[in-house]
């Protein structure tokens, strides 16, 4: 299985022919994620996360694309939808396991980080893709008995700081980790966060490695 990366949450996996997609969100090169894609899996509904008209454009331009997100999210996309997508824009729980385009997923979480007291909190789903990639959204959960062999790290955002993200990577217990979540630093800030991961993870048994966006891996 290869595994793109793209600005921020955005990641592409492609295996088998068949081409998911998670989180093209407004920081993201959607249409280059997007194209020839056979699903979508979003976390979330923030924009960063989701950008809803282009996604929704690239679903009325891909007749065959389909989209899974959090039950709340998906009834609004399916009320902002043509008739010819609402179809394919389907509701996902926590813990959950189903197929999507011939990958296996498993769900879990529930609830977007705390920002504040004063911003309300979403519903957010972390994950799982083919039983070793783990995509958290914009949450720390840990899949509940799960030990995902790869993890995607949230390197930094407005409701964390760096030793949750450090705690974060020690309590998967991956083998390996990648960034996401990045698009709001500069370079002395990246470095500076992905340093810590780095030492850290190695102390655990994890390797950390930057990718950059539009870089491919073989997982």
């Amino acid at each position: 299985m290869k595994m793109t990366k793209f600005t921020h949450s955005c990641v592409r996996f492609e295996q088998g022919g068949h081409v998911l997609v998670l989180d093209p969100g407004t920081f993201s090169e959607v249409e280059t994620a997007l194209k020839d894609a056979d699903a979508v899996l979003i976390t979330h509904e923030h924009a960063d996360h989701l950008d809803r008209p282009r996604v929704l454009a690239a679903m009325q331009e891909q007749p065959s694309l389909e989209l899974h997100a959090p039950a709340g999210l998906a009834a609004l996309l399916r009320s902002e939808a043509p008739p010819e997508v609402d179809g394919r824009i389907h509701d996902v729980e926590p813990n959950t396991s189903f197929t999507v385009a011939g990958f296996g997923i498993q769900s879990f979480g529930g609830q977007h980080a705390l920002i504040h007291p004063l911003i309300p909190v979403v519903a957010n789903i972390g994950y799982l893709v083919e039983g070793r990639v783990y995509h958290p959204g914009d949450s720390f959960v840990v899949p509940n008995g799960l030990k995902p062999r790869t993890v995607l790290v949230p390197i930094h955002a407005p409701w964390s700081k760096a030793g949750e993200v450090i705690d974060f990577v020690i309590a998967t217990g991956a083998e390996r980790a990648y960034p996401i979540h990045e698009g709001l630093l500069n370079d002395r800030g990246l470095g500076m966060v992905e340093g810590h991961v780095t030492r850290f993870g190695k102390i655990y048994g994890t390797e950390f490695r930057h990718l950059d966006a539009g870089e491919t891996v073989d997982l």
